[in-house]
């Protein structure tokens, strides 16, 4: 039983990589930093092994399954991602041009080349790393929540196209909200809410991806809240988003 993990190298990535080897699974580990994934591997021991690589360019993508095609991948993590805080106005095109790359162009591409290799097998995980974000516009991150709801969308369609096709690829969405790892540092925002533990949220992601779960949100307040925005009308949502975001803003 094999893995492969984009944005490995710390956070949610690198405690999901924990969290699958503890269960048995070997991981490919996938990330810019070296240094930290070899950091990672070595705690994992010979259940893990490295490729650094930037998936933020189609080419990579393809250069990264071209890599790994042969190693039976049962199970694809696409967590690798970021976001950033302000104005739309006021935001660096180039950086944000890039987050779409990674959040979005990288989790298409992926999921589209691994599910083709899943759907042959008739077997396979796809887990893709979203944001209680998704459901919802983002004014002061607005790149961002646009970036994750895409993710989500694209999820939930395909799940109904594997649904009707009765197939046993399983395909899931993790939507956690604050989260206590380097997002914040990178995205330059500070949560009023508490955090929750980045291994308890993998190891929750973990279980309810092999439960089969469509949207994985992990902690009663989030799912609460998650649940509650569908019915605020969208303007009033508007106001709300944009006060949280101003608060988190430094």
């Amino acid at each position: 039983m094999k893995a492969l993990i984009t944005g490995a190298s710390s956070g949610i990535g690198a405690d999901m990589a924990r969290a699958l080897v503890s269960e048995g699974y070997e991981v490919i580990l996938v990330a810019r930093r070296k240094t930290r994934l070899e950091k990672l591997a070595k705690e994992l021991g010979d259940k893990a092994q490295v490729i650094v690589m930037d998936i933020s360019s189609t080419y990579n993508c393809m250069e990264l399954y071209n890599m790994v095609k042969k190693e039976n991948i049962d199970v694809l993590i696409n967590n690798a991602g970021f976001g950033m805080c302000g104005n739309f106005e006021d935001g660096n095109l180039d950086k944000e041009l890039d987050m779409i790359d990674l959040n979005i162009k990288s989790v298409h591409t992926l999921t589209k080349i691994f599910l083709k290799d899943f759907l042959r097998k008739d077997r396979g995980y796809i887990l893709n790393v979203a944001s209680s974000a998704g459901f919802m516009p983002g004014p002061l991150m607005a790149t961002y929540y646009a970036t994750k709801n895409y993710v989500v969308s694209l999820s939930l369609a395909i799940y109904q196209e594997l649904k009707k096709k009765d197939s046993n690829v399983s395909i899931s969405c993790l939507c956690p909200g604050p989260v206590n790892t380097e997002f914040n540092k990178v995205a330059k925002v500070k949560f009023s809410m508490k955090g929750l533990n980045s291994m308890d949220v993998a190891k929750y992601a973990i279980k309810k991806m092999f439960d089969e779960k469509l949207i994985i949100i992990p902690g009663l307040k989030m799912k609460i809240a998650t649940t509650l925005s569908r019915f605020v009308p969208r303007k009033l949502l508007l106001k709300v988003v944009y006060r949280i975001q101003k608060s988190k803003s430094r």
